[in-house]
């Protein structure tokens, strides 16, 4: 039996068909064409041009590595070998690291593989294996360059300025001072300084140091002096930095806190079930979207201005704008509430503020705990970045350490503690909710 398949329907399955292909291909150019008007608007080409992948690998390596430099005057002859270039981390008269010798006024670095620099009354020489020796002189006050032609792109000329770039290290000659940067893995000092008495000492001499030998200091134990050298290492600033991550912390806390009680009772005023005046409800509710809908940065520098840097405005900042988010969610979650719970307790005789007491915030309680605990968390990471504009915190120190641009391995060191930072309140976090909602 042959079923008929009406024109109609046919027609109907031919234009459905139609417009589905139609839409396939508009929305894959649709797609295209806004990439390509985004990257003319982006200027992504000029980006490109302008990336300096050599500088982003420099810094990079930063992050695992240091580096020393080993800098000799040229007017006076003085060598000083610092690490990071910085006077707290300069190696004093008579200590040098094993890699670096003198004789008379002849320096020599010996940078591995071969690689060997030294420095005398003539000048500097780099010798680089399979290449050759460059040698610079001085002229009239300028270096002089003489090298194995062709000068390959990592030796760069200027009439005042040598520099050379290699894996083993970087070179640098100008009319005032020569300079040689060695990088070696890890972060050099970040137990102890050179200057402490703890410094270049094994693991088993510590362990020794610490239960069985000597008093270093009269004073205190050997233990104590070890704790009290790492706690206040010039270099790394250990008590600084922990006092650092307790107020990013503390900002997140009385922020969120502070949000969260004022938020409250104000979600009463906004919920429909609780507040009948229905103008004063939507004044209330305006609140809240003035105050969520500007960004807790833009309150941050608004308040820096009225009440100066400091971490209670970078709190109060905070506060701000949950106070905005929480007053939403609390009205939404009073709004759903069992109202048979609370005709059980009305009659009972309670009165408004019992029946809220032990009607309602019962409810309420697992979703206003679970909302209040997930933006602490959350707000812990924006401390970071509003203690970098109020001028406290840990983000303040992570500011400083990426405008200097020579110290990114401070720069890792922040991170890590900020990434260990959250990942200790989302344990926290979800510890308590579990005790606090589900209970044991």
């Amino acid at each position: 039996m042959t079923t008929a398949v009406s024109p109609a329907l046919t027609d109907a399955v031919t234009r459905s068909f139609a417009r589905r292909t139609r839409w396939t291909f508009a929305i894959p150019a649709a797609i295209i064409a806004y990439l390509a008007y985004a990257a003319i608007s982006f200027d992504l080409a000029g980006l490109a041009q302008r990336a300096r992948f050599d500088n982003a690998a420099i810094l990079l390596g930063d992050f695992w590595s240091y580096k020393t430099h080993v800098t000799r005057d040229n007017r006076t002859g003085r060598l000083e070998v610092a690490i990071e270039g910085e006077t707290k981390g300069t190696y004093p008269d008579g200590m040098l690291p094993d890699w670096v010798t003198t004789s008379g006024t002849t320096t020599t670095i010996d940078l591995g593989a071969g690689n060997v620099v030294t420095y005398d009354d003539a000048g500097a020489r780099f010798v680089v294996p399979g290449y050759g020796t460059i040698d610079i002189r001085p002229v009239d006050g300028k270096p002089v360059l003489t090298a194995p032609a062709p000068i390959p792109d990592w030796i760069s000329v200027d009439e005042n300025k040598v520099s050379v770039t290699t894996d083993a290290g970087r070179f640098s000659n100008t009319r005032s001072k020569v300079e040689t940067f060695r990088y070696q893995p890890g972060w050099e000092l970040w137990f102890f300084t050179l200057d402490s008495p703890f410094y270049g000492k094994s693991w088993g001499q510590l362990l020794a140091l610490a239960t069985t030998g000597d008093r270093i200091d009269p004073a205190r134990s050997n233990l104590g002096y070890m704790v009290s050298e790492f706690w206040t290492n010039k270099m790394w600033r250990h008590g600084d930095v922990v006092w650092a991550i307790f107020e990013t912390v503390l900002m997140a806390f009385l922020g969120t806190m502070t949000a969260a009680l004022v938020a409250l009772p104000l979600g009463f005023l906004a919920a429909r079930n609780f507040m009948p005046l229905g103008i004063f409800r939507a004044a209330v509710r305006r609140i809240f979207d003035f105050l969520r809908g500007v960004d807790g940065l833009i309150w941050t520098i608004i308040l820096s201005r009225a009440f100066g840097p400091g971490p209670m405005t970078g709190a109060i900042a905070i506060a701000i704008t949950d106070t905005g988010s929480f007053g939403k969610m609390f009205s939404e979650a009073l709004e759903n509430i069992d109202e048979k719970q609370v005709e059980g307790v009305k009659s009972t005789g309670a009165n408004s503020l019992q029946r809220a007491r032990f009607g309602v915030i019962p409810q309420i309680m697992p979703v206003l705990l679970a909302q209040v605990l997930y933006y602490l968390e959350s707000n812990t990471r924006s401390a970071t970045v509003i203690g970098a504009i109020v001028g406290g915190g840990v983000g303040l120190l992570l500011t400083q350490a990426i405008i200097t641009q020579k110290d990114w391995e401070e720069v890792a060191y922040y991170m890590v503690l900020i990434v260990l930072m959250v990942m200790l309140m989302d344990s926290l976090s979800g510890w308590l909710r579990r005790k606090l909602i589900k209970g044991g």
